[in-house]
């Protein structure tokens, strides 16, 4: 290949995203992430098999567009994962080009049951409403995933599964217990959702008398291929406690910020050895899937949050989150990462006669600070062009837009009553789970420290 003019870099890899959130991108605006999670039956719910391989693949499709060449996805079926299901997201990324790690979304407690108190603070009519969104008995979901597992027919270098119980307290202790052995028994990453927003660390010592990560640590399910997302709320017991068992962080800032969690402290967690890697979060949470976005936020996170210049992470700490630290979170280090002999030629090429790049003064800093994803000409994934010019190669994107099209306006219209629903629910839940947060915790990660 001619690559002339072009700025090459390895491909970056989004440490934590949502397949179901694509169709779901710009539906909410004042959301926190309890509200995110109270609209789940309406903006993410009804869907087909098709419809879960569309949102798959309109999502790989923004993210190799936007020089990413890999993710850790966490889908969402409702009330349990199926082999089915986890095929068609599968196969959508298989189809894109694009590298995934797919971990199911798995709990056996609804939200409504994982917040202490908010059942009863319901009014009769929507306790009774909330009460018919129960899930699947939990080994009704290891059995599924224990299936997917066995049948997966996809080229596992490619795209493979992993295994994710939502958040801690949204799941038993069985449940996580069998969600480790079985992640364990496949050799397949864990990932969960851990203080990610203030609420979920208040209501973990409510729960379990100490914080999330101290009661998954009890539990033994710590280790090398255990990744915790977000972790806005963790202290610094809970960084050596990850840092020590080899665990990583997917630190997504752009989410942390849309639903108002806070800032995370990424200086102190590669301070205490816990691998940092990037990610975006759901379309339906952070409404775009640009992990040059990303770095560029966790750059700006870090420079906020105090004035000590020597503590704030360098460009090159936040490039080397988006593409070695989320290759060891996806469980590809060694292989994903880097413009080296051995790995695998995941490959994007920036062109330098972009204004973004001119004058080029220093690669690593424009890269992260001033790279935006307009100047992605070809990305090579495995040695394929999947863009070649700007253009995929795989996929037919008008065709893709007419298909997501359809989609949304019979979603819209199947689950009008969930978005009833919501809309009565959001007045309790978006009093009561902000009165959680209120309440005193011993750090804080909210801007000027309210």
């Amino acid at each position: 290949m001619d690559a002339r003019g072009k700025l090459l870099h390895p491909g970056l890899i989004n440490a934590h995203t949502h397949a179901h959130g694509n169709l779901a991108k710009g539906m909410g605006d004042r959301w926190t992430l309890e509200l995110l999670l109270t609209a789940g039956p309406w903006i993410s719910g009804g869907r087909s098999l098709e419809e879960k391989h569309l949102s798959a693949k309109l999502g790989a499709v923004e993210m190799v567009l936007k020089g990413c060449t890999a993710c850790y996805d966490l889908p969402l079926e409702w009330p349990a994962p199926t082999a089915e299901g986890l095929g068609a997201v599968g196969s959508a990324y298989a189809a894109v080009g694009m590298r995934a790690v797919v971990a199911p979304m798995v709990a056996d407690r609804t939200f409504f049951e994982a917040i202490p108190g908010l059942m009863e603070v319901l009014p009769p009519p929507l306790q009774h409403d909330v009460e018919k969104l129960r899930l699947a008995p939990w080994k009704t979901s290891v059995d599924n995933m224990r299936k997917a597992l066995h049948e997966w027919k996809l080229d596992r270098d490619q795209v493979r599964l992993a295994v994710a119980p939502t958040i801690p307290h949204h799941c038993s202790d069985e449940f996580i217990r069998a969600c480790a052995d079985l992640a364990r028994e496949h050799g397949v990453g864990l990932h969960t959702h851990v203080a990610e927003s203030k609420v979920q660390a208040i209501v973990g010592l409510k729960r379990y008398g100490k914080t999330l990560t101290g009661h998954l640590d009890d539990l033994g399910v710590l280790g090398p291929h255990f990744t915790v997302a977000h972790g806005v709320w963790l202290d610094g017991d809970d960084m050596r406690r990850l840092g020590a068992h080899g665990a990583s962080v997917a630190h997504n800032p752009g989410s942390n910020m849309r639903l108002g969690n806070g800032l995370a402290d990424m200086r102190a967690m590669l301070e205490r050895r816990v691998n940092v890697g990037l990610g975006t979060d759901g379309a339906n949470c952070s409404d775009n899937l640009n992990m040059y976005e990303a770095m560029r936020l966790a750059s700006f996170v870090s420079k906020a949050q105090r004035p000590d210049l020597e503590r704030w992470v360098t460009t090159e700490e936040v490039a080397s989150a988006a593409t070695e630290g989320s290759a060891q979170a996806l469980g590809f280090e060694g292989r994903l990462g880097r413009l080296a002999p051995g790995y695998k030629a995941d490959i994007v090429f920036l062109d330098l006669g972009h204004v973004n790049w001119i004058p080029l003064n220093d690669p690593t800093n424009q890269l992260v600070h001033t790279e935006d994803g307009s100047a992605v000409s070809h990305v090579m994934i495995g040695g394929r062009m999947i863009v070649q010019d700007r253009r995929l190669t795989t996929i037919d994107v008008a065709a893709l837009a007419r298909e997501a099209e359809a989609a949304r306006e019979r979603l819209a219209r199947l689950n009008a009553p969930g978005k009833e629903l919501y809309e009565r629910l959001a007045t309790v839940v978006g009093r009561f789970c902000p009165g959680l947060a209120h309440i005193p915790y011993h750090i804080t990660r909210y801007v000027g420290g309210a």
